[in-house]
């Protein structure tokens, strides 16, 4: 019996994941978890899963439930979330929260010498170096959740080290792809969170779309494996069906394909090295999809994809700059403060403007990320337009 901690419960890979612990009663037992605000879907949950602690966004929130569920033990904001992290019982940790709320819980549970199944791409993204070293020193396995990284991660299985010559990541091109940079100046909300081929939160389909998603999977990459950004490329595929891959030495390529179905690489990450058939599997043919397509990506299209080379190349705060601006600047154009070419025009502004001379300190990250984000909700205060 695997206990886990589930971080992020109500979006839609923690609805992914439950779906995976709930096939298999006898393997897994979600004995924590926390969501944010969707208090309907939440209480929904504690009464499926009987958890013995939950970790929600608000005393209101709290409140309301602990009159519910008086057996359950309630946290709130960062505090419940490390709690839930670090109970005793805990085996390994799904950190599936959006967003840089991820990193000091997920630390927490390393510190605590928990096993982390990542699905929070900010957490490395701000401090991979932080989070590898002290996984290092406390003897625990991080496995990817991401599918481009589970996809990687699965390729590399066997593999000695020296052999690899590259990574390759998959990107689908969002919801926009099709589009020229002019026509992206008047497209709205609506249609940025129409994507082609997943169904994801509001945040990460607006990333998506922009190609910040990708460039933090790029940084993430860095980190989880160990590879020099000269050795990291992504191309564009369209398909979702190869969710990414490898080259090694002698030129062989090797790819893992599937469905778009985000329990495999969940499934996966709790079970490794082991493998269980996914219940209710998707239907997957490739003589039905008939042909696979693989294009260049245009860097001057997709900005954010080439600043996030450059920042994690500069390193220190430079990633963590870029993931906070954006995470302001993205959620302004959801509720609706700024144009959604006015995103990009954020983080260029807010990387362009952050400088370092020093090497900094973890501590210094977690100040450089909050006073990134109070500088640009300022600018969007003075500069933002509907």
């Amino acid at each position: 019996m695997k206990k886990i901690a589930l971080l992020g419960a109500t979006g839609s890979i923690g609805t992914s994941t439950v779906d995976v612990a709930t096939a298999y009663p006898n393997l897994f037992r979600i004995i924590s978890l926390t969501f944010h605000s969707n208090s309907e879907k939440g209480a929904s949950l504690i009464e499926q899963l009987k958890p013995q602690y939950v970790g929600v966004g608000s005393e209101q929130i709290k409140q309301e439930l602990m009159e519910r569920f008086p057996e359950v033990e309630f946290g709130v904001g960062e505090a419940g979330l490390i709690k839930a992290a670090t109970l005793e019982q805990v085996d390994v940790v799904l950190t599936a929260v959006t967003g840089s709320v991820g990193l000091n819980p997920t630390m927490a549970a390393i510190e605590a010498g928990k096993d982390i199944a990542l699905a929070n791409k900010e957490t490395l993204v701000m401090a991979g170096q932080w989070v590898m070293d002290a996984a290092k020193k406390n003897n625990v396995s991080i496995l990817p959740v991401d599918s481009e990284h589970s996809a990687i991660f699965q390729c590399l299985e066997g593999q000695k080290e020296g052999n690899l010559k590259e990574l390759v990541i998959t990107a689908s091109g969002g919801s926009f792809r099709d589009l020229t940079r002019e026509e992206l100046k008047s497209v709205t909300l609506e249609q940025a969170l129409n994507h082609p081929n997943w169904s994801m939160g509001k945040k990460i389909t607006i990333d998506s779309s922009t190609m910040m998603n990708k460039g933090l999977e790029v940084i993430e990459a860095h980190w989880l494996f160990g590879t020099d950004y000269d050795k990291i490329k992504v191309v564009l595929h369209k398909e979702s069906i190869v969710h990414s891959m490898i080259v090694l030495k002698d030129g062989a390529y090797l790819a893992q394909l599937g469905p778009s179905d985000m329990r495999e690489p969940i499934q996966y990450a709790l079970t490794y090295p082991n493998r269980l058939p996914i219940q209710n599997e998707k239907s997957f043919d490739l003589t039905q999809i008939g042909q696979l397509n693989f294009g260049l990506m245009d860097f001057d299209r997709f900005p954010m994809l080439a600043l996030a080379f450059y920042v994690g190349k500069k390193g220190g705060a430079y990633p963590t700059v870029y993931n906070a601006a954006n995470e302001i600047a993205a959620n302004a154009f959801i509720d609706g403060e700024i144009s959604y070419s006015q995103i990009e025009e954020f983080v260029q502004k807010a990387v362009e403007n952050y400088s370092e001379t020093n090497e900094v300190t973890f501590n210094e990250v977690i100040a450089i990320d909050k006073q990134t984000r109070t500088i640009v909700e300022r600018w969007i205060k003075e500069e933002g337009r509907l």
